[in-house]
């Protein structure tokens, strides 16, 4: 089993900016990647932004590329998402997910179902 915990999810204006952390636990984690995706009411989990462990490729959604960026700490097994210029179109619950399986196109990546691992989730709500 795998852990993963968000935080860093809150209320913030329009234009603004939020962090958010993940931090992975569990004697099974070994990922090939790490993503975030958002999910909003009645929707299914859309892809945020995705990592691959080793490499450090980065994927994003087209909606945020350019103002969110993705980062790990191998060390530290912890994930971060930056996001600015934040839109009400944002506001959504964010989680963290973990891939063990290898691979990385965009498909791969960005698919939820690829993901065997996932966090709680975190608010995220944008304002104007």
């Amino acid at each position: 089993q795998v852990q993963l915990v968000e935080s860093g999810g809150g209320w913030v204006q329009a234009g603004g900016s939020l962090g958010l952390t993940c931090v992975a636990s569990g004697r099974t984690f070994s990922p090939y990647s790490m993503g975030w995706f958002r999910q909003y009411p009645g929707k299914e989990r859309e892809f945020v932004a995705a990592i691959t462990w080793i490499g450090g490729n980065t994927h994003f959604a087209d909606s945020v590329k350019g103002r969110f960026t993705i980062s790990r700490d191998n060390a530290k097994n912890t994930v971060g998402l930056q996001m600015n210029s934040l839109k009400r179109e944002d506001t959504a619950v964010y989680y963290c997910a973990h891939r063990t399986r290898p691979g990385y196109t965009r498909a791969e990546l960005a698919s939820w179902a690829q993901y065997d691992y996932w966090g709680q989730g975190t608010q995220v709500t944008v304002s104007s």
